[in-house]
């Protein structure tokens, strides 16, 4: 066997040869002795640039075998079980009793106890110094087990990432702020378990945090991709301090339980700067706490990324970069709107166009756009904002909702006026927009003549590509969950994906979204229905006729693509 002893310990990274992992791999039948060969070879070229490769990794990256064999062969030669930790779990009560710099430093995390032996997941099962550190650390006997190295990965990353500080850039002087804070606000316990939730929200990709009290528990979920997850339950007793450490964060009252308040905190966590808007409200049990997170440096979505049908794209780009008219975005709250506009403004800023912005709150800051903050306490109101940027000598207005009659009537007065005006409405789909102004008190001929175009839209959550699970389903069968399902001419069966679970998309079946489109472009004909103030049924039969794709039939096509599945769909769009 060509292994390679470091420090007294079997080097599993196999620098020189095949070792016994490939030797193994090769007796299994798995991988081929060329593909070994070619495998070997990327790990000495991977060597040669300062970068130690796994030959596992390289098997892998090649197409030779996938994660799961390499486990199993490593398994069989070593004789250590080859669990998956997603079917196990992990009982954070044994993981916590190593510290997240340990568990990183021997790539190994504690998951559970059997016959009084610590389960120890390990990268590397034969590392002797490692195994007897975690049996002084924890005082048990260790068992090591065989896993794959992206569930490890990712476990250690979550492990590591509950325990990074917090940094609040205005509060210099925590520690003492902590120490002298009024009503037990500042107890340590409190500290680090607001700490530990907002860095939890922050690594599960949570779009918000929930803090809500019950008639025996506190409840805290997360909203992750759209969808509310009960993340813990807390001692009720606790959630005095917890809702007060938060309040103390965000520059609120602690002092007012009584009435709704808003406040704002900026962390920065890995590097990562996290605005997060604090909502409190009084419920029948106490304080209830919401928290939107907006993570300042995610990286900007650009109008092709966001899921636009192509023959849509196209036909937005083009209303887009028009020299004036009215484009509305519609859509329920947590639709995405923000992230069209802003992919938008992004799209079209340039030196020569002077853009202006009313947002509440502004949710990402953009180079060469002058954003303008509302305050309505101050007076400054979206429909006051908009009259007063009008005399600033603007080529392109941002509103960023449209509330009321008197905003609706100034922004489409200012895209007659020679202003390309983008706004967003709360409206089902693109052609209850405009029924939606009419009842505003917009006329039809104001509306005719300064609307192009019309976006409606719906986040659906992307089926995890890890865990999915394929089925095939028959024309006869399918045509009965939805009958406008899009099939082609002889197509009897469609090959579809339904949601798994796997540590990757924390069990759910999903991770990430992406947008479900239509696009109402305001033609001439279209212009004429609306002066007539035709039916919202008129308007949409003609869209379609004109060539929009609808809401359900982009949902339908993105579900046969194999991005989502059709029960998520379902969910989503009626």
């Amino acid at each position: 066997m060509n292994s390679i002893m470091v420090k007294g310990r079997i080097n599993m990274g196999l620098i020189t040869g095949a070792g016994f992992l490939g030797e193994q791999l090769v007796k299994m039948g798995v991988v081929t002795e060329k593909q070994l060969k070619e495998a070997l070879q990327l790990q000495e070229q991977n060597l040669k640039k300062g970068k130690n490769v796994k030959l596992g990794q390289c098997l892998v990256s090649l197409g030779a075998c996938n994660e799961e064999d390499i486990a199993t062969a490593l398994s069989a030669k070593t004789g250590y079980t080859f669990l998956s930790i997603n079917d196990m779990g992990i009982d954070m009560n044994y993981a916590n009793l190593i510290t997240p710099e340990t568990a990183n430093k021997y790539k190994l995390l504690p998951i559970g106890i059997k016959d009084n032996k610590l389960i120890v997941a390990m990268q590397n099962p034969d590392d002797i110094i490692a195994i007897d550190d975690i049996q002084l650390l924890t005082g048990y006997e260790v068992e090591p087990v065989v896993v794959k190295d992206r569930e490890l990965s990712k476990v250690l990353e979550k492990f590591s990432n509950m325990s990074q500080p917090i940094v609040v850039p205005d509060q210099e002087e925590e520690e003492d702020e902590e120490e002298n804070t009024d009503d037990g606000i500042s107890e340590k316990p409190a500290v680090i378990l607001v700490n530990q939730i907002i860095n939890n929200a922050v690594t599960a990709g949570a779009s918000d945090i929930h803090i809500e009290p019950q008639e025996k528990f506190t409840r805290v979920r997360f909203r992750i991709d759209g969808v509310l997850h009960e993340i813990t339950q807390q001692p009720l007793k606790l959630h005095p301090v917890i809702i007060s450490r938060v309040k103390v964060m965000a520059g609120m009252d602690i002092a007012e339980r009584r009435i709704p308040q808003d406040g704002r905190i900026t962390v920065k966590i890995s590097n990562n700067t996290i605005d997060i808007r604090v909502a409190s409200l009084p419920s029948a049990y106490g304080e209830r706490v919401t928290m939107r997170l907006l993570n300042r440096s995610s990286k900007m979505i650009t109008l092709s990324e966001l899921g636009f049908p192509e023959s849509q794209l196209r036909r937005y780009n083009k209303s887009m970069c028009l020299p004036y008219g009215f484009i509305l975005i519609t859509g329920p709250t947590g639709s995405g709107k923000s992230t069209t506009l802003y992919a938008t403004l992004a799209a079209i800023n340039s030196p020569e166009k002077n853009i202006i912005t009313l947002e509440d709150p502004i949710e990402r800051r953009m180079d060469g756009i002058n954003q303008i903050q509302m305050n309505a306490k101050a007076g400054m109101t979206f429909a006051s904002g908009l009259r007063s940027i009008l005399r600033s000598d603007p080529d392109i207005i941002m509103v960023g909702e449209i509330r009321d009659r008197e905003t609706a009537k100034i922004a489409v007065e200012s895209a007659l006026t020679g202003h390309l005006v983008f706004s967003t409405l709360h409206t089902n789909d693109a052609p209850g927009a405009i029924s939606r102004l009419s009842e505003m008190g917009v006329e039809p001929y104001l509306t005719a003549s300064s609307l192009v175009g019309v976006i409606a839209q719906r986040l659906m959550r992307l089926v995890c590509p890890l865990c999915r699970k394929e089925y095939i389903i028959s024309r006869q069968e399918l045509l009965k969950i939805a009958p406008d399902f899009p099939l082609l001419e002889g197509e009897e069966s469609v090959k579809l994906y339904k949601a798994g679970g796997c540590l990757s998309c924390n069990n759910t079946g999903y991770r990430g979204r992406v947008g479900v489109f239509e696009f109402l472009q305001v033609t001439d004909k279209m212009q004429r229905l609306v002066l007539d103030e035709a039916s919202t049924n008129d308007i949409r039969k003609l869209a379609i006729q004109e060539g929009m794709i609808t809401l359900r039939m982009d949902g339908l096509n993105k579900v046969k693509q194999g991005l989502s599945t059709l029960e998520e769909m379902l969910r989503v769009i009626i």
